[in-house]
């Protein structure tokens, strides 16, 4: 399957890249919920799916303004990988609405 221009690093198969498509799709169209059944039924597969793991991160904070999830999801990023700046950036912006 074509990689759509970006280089599959997490070895995604392409059922999970299909279904993340299908949920960030989801998302721009505002079908919240669905995206959210999608991500998290992918979650229940691979805990440590980081694609999944910032997909949801994006949801909770941007979608749902649930900051202290948001940033849960970016912390489970950061400790899987650590030098991620792209999660460690919004895991801070979302510590500002957050208590954390």
């Amino acid at each position: 399957m074509s990689s759509g221009g970006w280089a599959n690093i997490y070895n995604l198969t392409d059922e999970q890249i299909n279904l993340l498509d299908e949920a960030e799709k989801k998302m721009e169209m505002h079908d919240l919920t669905g995206a959210e059944d999608i991500l998290l039924a992918m979650l229940e597969n691979d805990a440590d799916c980081i694609p999944v793991l910032s997909n949801l991160g994006n949801l909770y904070g941007k979608y749902f303004s649930e900051f202290e999830k948001a940033v849960e999801y970016y912390e489970k990023v950061l400790t899987l990988e650590p030098d991620n700046a792209w999660a460690r950036d919004e895991r801070r912006r979302y510590q500002r609405y957050s208590s954390y």
